[in-house]
């Protein structure tokens, strides 16, 4: 990609995660409801990830639905379920004729098995594509990650001393991804949310001032910009600071 003709800083992030946050406070201020705030959410994803793969970004991951959301109000939590399934049955095919490769972090336990069968299926339809990978994070926590690598080495019979950093890796969500480049988070909040606490942990992180529905194309390309004026040491000291006697 010529990054002349796009505006583009030389160094753009592998991967980029975003929490996708303040589609219920864009929809109360336009005197709607929550749900249209969410509908007008899913509506921009779209856009972002149309974005991301003209700025050559690999990875991107979306915190779509935490395990925490589940304790919204019972109809937010049934209409955000069935958006999402509308959101597979009228974008599959488009992503899937992008590149785009879906693969899901969290947990499918709590979905119902119509919604769980659809989101499977996509999975596998487009498990081949490589121009993109989109980690959908849907009934995921940081947390529950955590305990659930936890769980499943020693169900494996790990023993701690065989326990690494590497080790732990292959047993999260996210094996086979690497760790976040950048974290962005829309809305003006600051805070991470239980979301990649072990991915995250060297992340730069990126907070925008502006509601999920109106982060566009331009919104994206700032916080690129942002990020490669970066001086990413990873506890370290930079080359310069390195070959200086302070």
């Amino acid at each position: 990609m010529e990054k002349e003709k796009t505006g583009l800083p030389e160094v753009i992030p592998s991967h980029v995660a975003i929490i996708m946050d303040g589609n219920g406070r864009w929809a109360e201020a336009r005197g709607l409801p929550r749900l249209a705030g969410h509908r007008a959410g899913t509506e921009n994803l779209r856009r972002v990830i149309e974005a991301s793969i003209e700025f050559g970004i690999r990875y991107l991951t979306i915190y779509a639905f935490s395990t925490e959301n589940w304790e919204r109000p019972r109809e937010e939590v049934q209409g955000l379920m069935k958006i999402f399934e509308n959101v597979i049955d009228r974008e599959l095919q488009e992503l899937h004729d992008q590149g785009v490769q879906l693969r899901h972090i969290g947990r499918l336990d709590r979905l119902n098995p119509k919604f769980r069968k659809k989101v499977l299926r996509a999975l596998e339809y487009t498990r081949n594509n490589s121009r993109l990978v989109l980690n959908v994070a849907f009934n995921y926590g940081g947390r529950d990650e955590i305990i659930c690598a936890i769980q499943n080495m020693i169900k494996d019979g790990v023993k701690s001393e065989e326990i690494t950093t590497d080790l732990v890796n292959q047993y999260l969500f996210t094996t086979g991804t690497p760790d976040p480049d950048l974290i962005i988070r829309t809305s003006g909040e600051q805070r991470c949310s239980n979301f990649l606490i072990w991915q995250g942990a060297y992340s730069e992180w990126y907070f925008s001032q502006v509601y999920w529905p109106d982060f566009d194309k331009e919104q994206l390309r700032l916080a690129l910009e942002e990020f490669a004026h970066r001086d990413r040491r990873y506890g370290g000291l930079s080359p310069v600071k390195d070959s200086c006697a302070c």
